[in-house]
Parts: structure tokens; C-alpha cells; sequence
């Protein structure tokens, strides 16, 4: 009874409560909006009513009973059907299996199809009050409500009555009991009736509980029996009578299914559908029952869900990547943030961020964690840098949660920082030694341009090969001959071709093999290696090297203080894996972490700090030197004044004093003079082993230039040392830096070594300074090997420049030229080089070059092919240097296109090597002048007057004729040695003829004077060619005239007389020379007969002298055939008939038939043979003269006999 009562109370006490809170919510003052959101759905989320309105349609169709809320997760969904519940009139129930849901990436969850539809099974039968399902057999506690009172005494009292009746049971029986039947016996006539209606009652009762209990099982001892739906896998399908009873009994005719998707599980889908056709067929559900669900979009596949459900809802989505900036400006402004958060880095992460609940927790935490850990209000933390911490939490929370332990992916990249940074310095010093290398490599190759290499290796190539080759091919191509190999377009695939093939004058053909070869040319580099040094050899290559070597340099000085993210950047392929093992590819950690808004200093931003005299890292720093671990120099130290108070004075001599915070206060208080001696000490004692002390002090240091005078004056050899070291640039571009120029004068006195090593390493120095005096550079005395490569830095160019400490070379001769003095450096410098140098104006280049000339000419001049160009005065400036090496003098000399005009200014020991060269102007001056040289070599002169160009312009002016030339005339006449070509035009040249033939002049170039008529023609100069029957007879026939003028002068037989009939004499000096001939002999002489006969055809005249049978020798031996027609018409009347027919006989057919007889034979009708038809005819020694009636050709009748 007491029970009953307290409920009571209870009950209106609850009712009170909220009657009260919703008058205080009613009648409250409006305020600013909250700090926190909360994250349940929203009952307002449809502002339009679209979606209500739709959901009303698809509840209110009679042919709908599937429904579809489609849209992706965090769209609203939940919110929409929250909102509609509002105005939806009738009784819905909410089934969700948000409580099954994995967390993302933990597969050690796994939820089966029967855990998820016993979940809906206990939803859906626990959802209703249990004194509506009676009859179910899931049973619930019930709760006694507010009858039960009544219930109980009516129990009570029926099983009194039952005790009643059963005490008098007999009278009963008897039927005493109810005597008297009135109402004088109402008492025991009532117990008895209400005794019968108590046992009605419960027998009723038990009778609907039994339809409640289910035979599970039976079991004997080896055998049980279980019913056929037990097996059943679906439970939803197994319980199916309960879910139709279940909404018989109740009034529910919608039912919202959520989370349900996620599960990827399509055949629940299946099985819910088939029990929603099952409840609205079955007659005892008098109402359409639908189901709601809410799902993905892209849960069934192609077009199935259209068959699936008869109302889709598409929602669109309240948030996504592109509008989610304006929820989260929104939380922002919410809590005041806006001046305080990075807005470029809100709209960048909100791309990350597309689920509206997300963004309200991670704002609600980011309300509490400002608040512990701003509780000073001096807001020192980064609010940006809190927020990505506070997103990464939300986003990935178990790695959040192992970060706290050092565990996880996130604790797994930050912990790369040392490994990165360590990785970052190899990479770029590995560099820096390569480029230095090829920089090294560069200035040692020989070879001066791509061309000039592949000569080397086509002539090292063709040593290996025998001497009698012919051509060189790759497999499968043409022959290429030794002299164009070096041309070839495919040159370095015969260096680099494992066979070669070649083939010999002799026209075999062999392979070659040598995978040595390369390496027998040059042990250091291949060809490749080397042909790269050659283009690596421009200025502008040695000049972007130098600064990406500075570059580096300046990169390695500052990685260790660099961010995190800048680290991270450049080493992105080393962390790959760690964000790939993140939720989604690890998206969002990538960018947080690449951009720098998520670091190693997150540690503020997740734990609560309590501040002391030592900080943690100088409570950590003394930690480690006491067990013995020496931290790395630029160690945090935030109080180095208490950590040398908590230090040991031996410390000080060791390696734990050498941190970068320490040294800085040793020497900012002279208290400390005694420590700092000790760590000199060490220094000097350990140098080697403690560079990296060193590179960090020289970049974070705050007393550089004291650290270094000290260190110098404490430790006398300081300087050899840190050229010995690794780190010799670094060291003594500090000590150029820092010291005073008196200091570095000492030093470089006392070690000579530091102005050798400056200047070769002066780029390398530069680069590390921040500012240099060039005074301390006049101190050391440097001469720089390369100003191009200190063009950053001005003032030292021009200071090195005026004081002429440079190497003289053609680099930095260019460089002068063209940044210094402002002008032009092409091709036009290179042509006349010294020329320019002279003629610039320029005092300090010019002094520097005088100077040392031999060094600027075996450096510059020497090996400058198109140094071509250069002004006369500058070539014999350059002659009149008697240092130099005449073989040099003479290649520069000899590659000049100026002629020097005058012999005279030659010095006379290069005066042979100018005529040789034809570098000399081609004037009959310089010739005679050179012929009376004390240094006169006629070869010398003969190759200059072999000479193409030197010829045509010495035969432009006529020899001069005059005694102090004779010599020279003499010298041409002799010069047996000229070209044939040479030797006519200077013998055509001669202005005289010479009397005789030189004694030692061969045919060939006696046959020019003869032919040039340079020699008097007389019988001396001819007796002189006795032997040489060819030159005498042209000798005759140059001068036949004056031969015929008076022969008789001249001992020649007719046998010479034969050879002068066969030049090309005229054909009147023929016939004068056979006039002087004895012609008796010719018919003995066919040949001499042959050459007189056409003759006297051509003279069209007979000899007095001739007889028969000259004439006939002659007329027989002529040739052609139509010559001796000719002659036997000319010379006929020598001869008599018999003659005649002789002479016709011993002619060829047709002509040796005109004999007698009974032949006809016929001519061509040509007009020697009419004109000896005709005459023949005349003289009778033919009938007569006919024409065939078939041709145009001659008959000739014979006679008979």
C-alpha cells in the first residue's frame, strides 16, 4: 500500500517539475548563444515543410508501404524524420542500430546478420508496453501499476472464498449450504457465487497463458527434439508470428528503421520487406503498416531500389565539402573565434569536415580545452594549431588517444624528425660533393671542346685496329671510312658498342671486341663522363653550380631549425605508409601535417603544464649528462644560467658543455673565463670528432666573432687544423668573417697554407658570409682562380680586380671584360683578345697582363683556336716576347688572318715561321727580303709561293727587273720544288727569258720554260736536251719559225723531222719540214708515208720530187679511207693505168674490184668517189658510169679485158 501511495507522489511530483521548467523556458530572458551545441537531431530541421510534405503523401497512399529516406551520411535524414514525427498524428515506432556500428577501421568488430535482426526483433517487441502483448513469449518485468491494489484483494479474497467452499463442501454437495435460497443466506449464497467466478477467472487466465508457452526442446538421454524453425538462419523470419501478433496488439502503423545501411547487408532489406507484405496481408492487422528507412543513396545497386521501395526521398544534404566553410564560420563566430583562428585555414580544413555533427563536437571540445589551458587569459597558444589538434582527434581518435603514449601513426612521423633531418643533410651534402666533383672533373678535362674528344677516342680507337683499314660499322650499318669516324652522328655508340666490325684494304672483313676500351683511354672517366665535363666547362655551368653549391650550403645551416612541415615536404615518400594506415588514405592528417598546423609542439596544446626554476628540457638536458649522455649542441636550453649552476666543473672539459645555449652565457660573463678555457681545451684536443658543434654554433650562435678570438688566441694552430677538417670552408669563412683584419695578417704569416686555401675555395667563403670587408681580403692576399664565380658579390670582385688578384685566364679575363669594364664578350673578344687588352684603357688589367704575360699567354692566348684576329702591333708585341716558347709563338702566329705587311719588323728568329705560314703580306719586297734573311730556308720560301692566295696576289705586281732582283728571278727559274701549277705562273711571270736551262731542273719543269718560252731558243739549249727526245722536239716546235728561219743551224734528221709532223705545229710548217725531208725512203717507211700523205691533202699540193711509188706508199697508208680516195684523185697523174688499178687493188671492196672483167661495182655516191669515177672514166681504165635502178649509188662498167 505504501508502494502504491510513493508512486502516486512520484508521479505528480514529475508533473509539477515539468509544468515548472517549461514556464522558466517560456519566460526567460533571451542571452548569447550557448558555448555548447549538443549533437542529437534536430526537430527543425525542415524549415519549408518539402520533405514533410512528402513524407505525408507516401504515409497516406494506400499502395505505399515501403519508404526510402535516401542520402549520404550526416545529410539530415535523422533530423527530417525527427521533424516530421511532429505533425505525423498516428503512433511510430524508431528502430536504430547506431549501437552495432564498428568503429571505422577496427576489424576485430564484426556484427553477423542475426545480431542485427535480434536487434530489430528486441526493438520492436520491447518498444511496446508488455501488458499489451500478452500473449508474446518474450517475456518483460512487468511493473505493477495502479490496480494491482485492487488485483491483489481480489486475488486474496477469491482464494479465501475458494477455502470457503472447499471447508464446506460437503453441505455444498448435499446442497444444505444454500439453504435457505433467499436473502437471509446472501453471505454464503455470494461467497460461493463469487468463489465460482474467481476460479472462472484464473482458469481463464491460464488458459491465455498458455498460448504464450513454446516447446523448445525435448531431451531424452540420447535423442532431442527440436522444431524445424529452430534451424531457421533469419530470426526475423523465425519469430514471425510475434511480429504479426505484435502489431495486431498495437497501433503502430509506421516503422523507422535507421542505420540500417551501414552494414552493407542488402538481403535485411529483403527479409523486413517480406514481413511488411506478411503484416499488411494478415486480416488481423486492420491498418497499412509502413516502413521507413533511412539509407544511402547508393545501397542497391543500379536501378533495384526503385523495384525495392514504392517512395524514394531524396535529401539533400545540409552539409558537404563545398558548403561546409559556413558551418564551421558559423561555430567560429559562434564562440567569438573569429579574430583569433587562421579564416584561410578554416576553409581549407572544412573540405575535410562533411559531417555537421562532427563540426559541433569539435567545437564544444575546443571550448573546453581553451578554457584549462588559457586560465592565466594572456591567450598565448596558437588557436589555430588547438583547432587542427582538436580536429585530429576527432577525425582519427585511437591514434589521438595512442599519441598520449607515444604509440601510433601520427606519434610514428613526428618521431621521423631526427631521421629526416639526418636524411635531408646526406641528401644535400651528398650533392654538394657531386657537384663539386663535376665542377673538379670539369676543370681537369683536356680536351677543349666535344670535337677535339672525339678525336681522341676515334684515334685511340683506330691505334687497336691494323693499319690497313679501310672502314669501321655498328652491326647492321654502312662502313664509315677512319678519317670521318669522329664526324659520325652515332660516334659514342662505337665507343660504347660491344662489337664493332671493319673490313681492310684488302676487302676482308673482321669484328672487333674491346670491353676495355674505354677505360684504356682514361681509367677515371668514360666518354659519356667526359664529354658531360666538357659542357659542364661553359662559364654559365660552373656559375649556376657554385650557386646551387652556396645554396646547399645555406639549406644544411638551417634544416636543424627549419619546421616540421618543411621537413615533412621534402621527405613525403618516407612517411607514405604512416598515412596510408589513417581512416580515408589519411587525407586530412596529410594535409595538417604538410601544411604545419598539426607539429611536434602539439604537446602544449593536449596536457597542462606547471612551470618551475629549471624547465623540462633543462631538468632533461642535466638528466642526460648525468647518465652519461651527451645531448646534441642545439639541445633547448630555456635557463642556461641554472644549468651551469647544476653542472659539474669537470663537465666543462668534456663533450656536455658543448652546447650551443652554455657557450653563448660562458662567454657573456668573464666569471666563467676558467670554464671556457676547458672547453677550448677539449676543443683543440677533440676537433675532428666536434664539427657538428661547430656548424650549429656558426648558425645559431649570439657571440660568433668572440667564440672565435678566443679560440684562436687559446689555440694556436686553429687554422691548419680547420683546413684539415672536414668542415675547412665553414671554419675559415667564419674566421674571414669574425676576426680583425691584424688577425687574419697573423695568421696568414704564420700559416701560408690559409691564402692557398681562400683562394681556391674563395666562391665557397663567400657564399657563407653575410658581409665581408674586402681590407681582410687585401690582408690575405688571395688570387682567386674564378671571378664569375664570386659575381654575387661585387665590392670583393672590384677590390680583387684593382689589387690584380685573380688567376689569369681566359674566364676571368671574359669576366672583366664584360661585368667590369662593360664590354662586349662574344666571339668578336675571343678574335682578338690581346688586341682588346690593350686597347681598353683599363691600367690594373693591363698591369696584370704585362706582369706576368707568360702566365696570360699559356693560360688564354695559347689554346684560343679563334683568337684569329688580333691587330699587327699585338702579333709582334706578342714576337717580341723572347720568354715564350717559340712553338707557341708559332701556333698563335700562324692562326692570325692579318698579314704582317712588312718582313723588316719580324723578329729574325720567326721570320722563316711567317714565311712558311704565308702569315706575311705576298709582296716581291718581303720575298727578296726574306731571300737575303740571315735565317733564309728556300723551303721555307717555297711553300710560301706554293701558296694559292700568295701567288695571285704576287703575280697581281710584275717581277721587278733590276740587278738586286736577279737573285730572286734566279731563285724561280731553279725552284725545282714548286708545284708544276706554281712554277708556269711565276715562269710565265718573268719579265726576261734566261739563256740556257738551269743544271738541276727536272723535265717537268724544263717542258714549263720550254712551254712559257722562258729559255733562248738556240742550238746550245737544244744540244743541252740531248736524251730527252720529247722536250727537244717540243723545244723545236715552241720555235719552229725561227728553226725554219734557218735550219741548216740545227743538226736534225728526217726521223726528228717525223716527231715535229706529229705536234701541233701548222700545216705550212709541215709541209716546209717535208720540203727538208728526203722522200725517197717512204716506200719502206709506211708510217712516216702515213703521216705525209694527209698533209700534202691538207696543202693541196704535190711535191716535184714525188715518183709511182712514193706515191703509191703514200696513197696506200693514209687513213682514213676517204683520205686516200683524195690522195689518189690529187696525186692520179703520177701513176699509169696499171698503176692506177694497183694502187685501187690494194684498197678495200668495192674499190679493189675496178679492175677488168665482168663486175659491176658500185660507189656511194660521195664527191670524191664522182670525182674518181670521172676521171677514171677520162683515162679509160673503166667502160663507163651507170646508177642502179634500186639506189642513188655509182655503177662502174668495167672493161672485159
Amino acid at each position: 500500500m505504501n508502494t502504491s501511495l510513493t508512486k502516486v507522489g512520484h508521479w505528480i511530483s514529475d508533473k509539477l517539475i515539468q509544468i515548472a521548467e517549461a514556464l522558466r523556458l517560456r519566460f526567460a530572458s533571451p542571452v548569447g548563444p550557448a558555448k555548447f551545441v549538443d549533437l542529437a537531431p534536430t526537430d527543425e530541421a525542415d524549415q519549408g515543410g518539402v520533405y514533410s510534405a512528402a513524407l505525408k503523401f507516401a504515409t497516406d497512399s494506400p499502395d505505399v508501404s515501403n519508404i526510402a529516406l535516401t542520402g549520404p551520411y550526416g545529410s539530415g535524414k535523422s533530423s527530417i524524420i525527427r521533424s516530421f514525427l511532429k505533425s505525423y498524428p498516428r503512433q511510430a515506432l524508431h528502430i536504430s542500430l547506431a549501437a552495432f556500428l564498428p568503429e571505422a577501421g577496427d576489424e576485430r568488430r564484426t556484427v553477423t546478420k542475426q545480431e542485427i535482426e535480434r536487434s530489430i526483433l528486441q526493438q520492436l517487441l520491447y518498444g511496446a508496453d508488455a501488458n499489451k502483448l500478452p500473449l508474446s513469449r518474450f517475456k518483460r518485468i512487468q511493473s505493477p501499476g495502479f490496480w494491482s491494489i485492487f488485483l491483489s484483494l481480489y486475488i486474496l479474497t477469491g482464494l479465501l472464498a475458494l477455502w470457503h467452499v472447499f471447508h464446506n463442501r460437503a453441505a455444498i454437495f448435499e446442497g444444505s449450504y444454500f439453504e435457505p435460497f433467499d436473502l437471509t443466506n446472501w453471505l454464503d449464497i455470494s461467497v460461493a457465487a463469487f468463489a465460482l467466478i474467481f476460479l472462472w477467472s484464473a482458469i481463464h487466465h491460464f488458459y491465455v497463458a498458455s498460448f504464450g508457452v513454446s516447446l523448445k526442446s525435448i531431451s531424452l538421454k540420447d535423442i532431442e527434439i527440436r522444431p524445424s524453425s529452430d534451424d531457421q538462419d533469419s530470426i526475423l523470419n523465425r519469430h514471425l508470428d510475434e511480429i504479426v501478433y505484435f502489431f495486431q496488439s498495437t497501433r503502430y502503423d509506421l516503422v523507422i528503421v535507421e542505420d540500417l545501411d551501414r552494414f552493407e547487408d542488402s538481403d535485411i532489406f529483403v527479409t523486413l520487406r517480406e514481413i511488411n507484405s506478411l503484416v499488411n496481408g494478415n486480416v488481423g492487422v486492420r491498418r497499412q503498416v509502413r516502413f521507413l528507412y533511412a539509407l544511402r543513396d547508393d545501397m542497391f545497386v543500379n536501378t533495384d531500389r526503385t523495384k525495392f521501395f514504392e517512395f524514394i526521398i531524396p535529401v539533400i544534404p545540409i552539409i558537404n565539402s563545398s558548403n561546409s566553410i559556413d558551418m564551421v564560420l558559423a561555430q567560429g563566430k559562434r564562440l567569438e573565434l573569429d579574430g583569433r583562428l587562421d579564416q584561410q585555414f578554416l576553409r581549407e580544413v572544412s573540405r575535410y569536415l562533411s559531417d555537421l555533427r562532427l563540426i559541433h563536437n569539435i567545437f564544444n571540445e575546443y571550448a573546453i580545452y581553451v578554457a584549462n589551458l588559457e586560465t592565466d587569459g594572456e591567450n598565448v597558444l596558437d588557436a589555430t594549431k588547438l583547432l587542427s589538434v582538436l580536429i585530429y582527434k576527432n577525425v582519427y581518435p585511437r591514434d589521438f588517444e595512442r599519441l598520449h603514449r607515444g604509440e601510433g601513426h601520427l606519434a610514428k612521423i613526428l618521431g621521423r624528425k631526427d631521421e629526416l633531418i639526418a636524411a635531408r643533410e646526406r641528401s644535400y651534402r651528398s650533392e654538394i660533393a657531386e657537384l663539386e666533383r663535376d665542377v673538379e672533373r670539369t676543370e681537369q678535362e683536356i680536351a677543349k671542346n666535344l670535337r677535339e674528344l672525339k678525336r681522341i677516342y676515334a684515334m685511340a680507337l683506330l691505334e687497336k685496329m691494323p693499319p690497313n683499314i679501310a672502314g669501321l660499322s655498328l652491326p647492321g650499318q654502312s662502313y664509315v671510312t677512319p678519317a670521318k669516324l669522329s664526324e659520325h652522328k652515332d660516334f659514342e655508340q662505337f665507343i660504347t658498342a660491344p662489337a664493332l666490325y671493319y673490313n681492310t684494304l684488302n676487302g676482308g672483313q673482321r669484328q672487333f671486341q674491346d670491353a676495355a676500351f674505354q677505360k684504356s683511354v682514361d681509367p677515371e672517366a668514360s666518354y659519356a663522363e667526359r664529354a658531360r665535363s666538357i659542357e659542364h666547362k661553359a662559364d654559365e655551368h660552373k656559375k649556376a653550380a657554385h650557386r646551387r653549391i652556396a645554396h646547399l650550403r645555406s639549406e644544411v645551416k638551417a634544416i636543424r631549425t627549419c619546421k616540421f612541415n618543411v621537413l615533412l615536404r621534402s621527405s613525403t615518400q618516407e612517411v607514405e605508409g604512416l598515412f596510408e594506415n589513417l581512416g580515408d588514405g589519411g587525407e586530412l592528417a596529410r594535409f595538417l601535417l604538410l601544411e604545419g598546423y598539426l607539429d611536434d609542439s602539439y604537446y602544449q596544446y593536449t596536457s597542462l603544464f606547471h612551470s618551475g626554476r629549471l624547465s623540462p628540457n633543462d631538468n632533461k638536458f642535466l638528466i642526460q649528462i648525468r647518465a652519461f649522455l651527451t645531448p646534441e649542441p642545439l639541445f633547448p636550453i630555456d635557463n642556461p644560467s641554472e644549468v651551469i649552476a647544476g653542472m659539474r666543473e669537470d663537465d666543462f672539459g668534456l663533450d656536455y658543455a658543448l652546447n650551443v645555449r652554455l657557450v653563448d652565457a660562458l662567454l657573456e660573463s668573464e666569471e666563467h673565463k676558467g670554464r671556457l678555457g676547458k672547453v677550448f681545451t677539449y676543443l683543440s684536443n677533440e676537433f675532428p670528432n666536434q664539427q657538428e658543434f661547430f656548424e650549429a654554433y656558426y648558425a645559431t650562435g649570439s657571440h660568433v666573432g668572440e667564440f672565435l678570438r678566443q679560440l684562436v688566441d687559446a689555440w694556436r694552430n686553429f687554422v691548419p687544423a680547420a683546413i684539415e677538417s672536414s668542415s675547412a670552408v665553414l671554419h675559415i669563412a667564419r674566421l674571414i668573417e669574425h676576426l680583425p683584419p691584424a688577425m687574419l695578417a697573423r695568421e696568414r704569416e704564420e700559416h701560408p697554407e690559409l691564402r692557398t686555401f681562400a683562394a681556391g675555395n674563395l666562391r665557397d667563403i663567400l657564399d657563407l658570409l653575410e658581409g665581408v670587408d674586402p681590407v681582410k681580403l687585401e690582408e690575405l692576399c688571395i688570387e682567386t682562380k674564378d671571378l664569375a664565380a664570386i659575381d654575387g658579390y661585387p665590392n670583393v670582385v672590384r677590390k680583387l680586380y684593382e689589387l690584380g688578384h685573380y688567376r689569369l685566364s681566359e674566364a676571368n679575363l671574359g669576366y672583366i671584360f664584360g661585368s667590369i669594364l662593360g664590354e662586349d664578350t662574344g666571339p668578336a673578344l675571343r678574335k682578338r683578345y690581346y688586341s682588346r687588352v690593350r686597347n681598353s684603357g683599363a691600367e690594373p688589367l693591363l698591369d696584370r697582363v704585362e706582369s706576368d704575360f707568360e702566365a696570360y699567354f699559356a693560360n688564354v692566348l695559347q689554346d684560343m683556336d679563334d683568337d684569329d684576329e688580333e691587330d699587327i702591333d699585338a702579333i709582334l708585341a706578342v714576337m717580341s716576347r723572347d720568354e715564350l716558347n717559340a712553338e707557341e709563338i708559332e701556333t698563335f702566329v700562324l692562326r692570325q688572318t692579318k698579314l704582317l705587311p712588312s718582313l723588316e719588323e719580324v723578329p729574325e728568329r720567326y721570320r722563316a715561321i711567317v714565311v712558311r705560314g704565308a702569315q706575311i703580306a705576298p709582296t716581291w719586297s718581303n720575298c727578296l727580303a726574306y731571300f737575303r734573311s740571315e735565317t733564309f730556308d728556300s723551303d721555307a720560301l717555297i711553300t710560301f709561293l706554293d701558296d694559292d692566295e700568295v701567288r695571285a696576289t704576287l703575280l697581281e705586281t710584275p717581277i721587278p727587273v733590276t740587278k738586286e732582283t736577279f737573285p730572286l728571278r734566279q731563285f724561280l727559274i731553279e725552284a725545282d720544288d714548286l708545284e708544276d701549277e706554281a712554277y708556269r705562273a711565276y715562269a710565265r711571270a718573268l719579265p726576261k727569258q734566261f739563256e740556257k736551262f738551269p743544271e738541276s731542273l727536272s723535265a717537268r719543269k724544263r717542258r714549263i720554260l720550254i712551254d712559257e718560252r722562258r729559255v733562248t731558243f738556240n742550238a746550245q739549249n737544244l744540244a743541252a736536251l740531248d736524251g730527252e727526245v720529247d722536250l727537244q722536239t717540243v723545244f723545236v716546235a715552241q720555235n719552229i719559225a725561227s728553226y725554219l728561219r734557218d735550219p741548216s743551224s740545227f743538226s736534225i734528221d728526217d726521223d726528228f723531222r717525223e716527231r715535229l709532223l706529229a705536234t701541233d705545229i701548222t700545216n705550212g710548217e709541215k709541209r716546209a719540214i717535208i720540203d727538208l725531208m728526203d722522200l725517197s725512203g717512204l716506200p719502206g717507211l709506211p708510217e712516216r708515208a702515213g703521216i705525209v700523205g694527209p698533209i700534202l691533202l691538207r696543202t693541196n699540193g704535190a711535191l716535184p720530187s714525188l715518183t709511182p711509188d712514193i706515191v703509191k706508199a703514200i696513197i696506200v697508208n693514209a687513213k682514213p679511207l676517204s683520205t686516200r680516195v683524195q690522195l689518189l684523185n690529187l696525186l692520179h697523174e703520177t701513176l699509169d693505168k696499171n698503176d692506177v688499178r694497183e694502187v685501187l687493188g690494194e684498197l678495200p671492196y668495192p674499190y679493189s674490184k675496178i679492175q677488168t672483167g665482168y663486175a659491176r661495182p658500185t660507189l656511194k655516191r660521195t664527191n670524191e668517189n664522182s670525182e674518181l669515177v670521172s676521171w677514171l672514166d677520162e683515162r679509160d681504165i673503166i667502160s663507163s658510169v651507170g646508177k642502179p635502178f634500186w639506189s642513188n649509188d655509182i655503177m662502174v662498167n668495167l672493161y672485159r679485158s
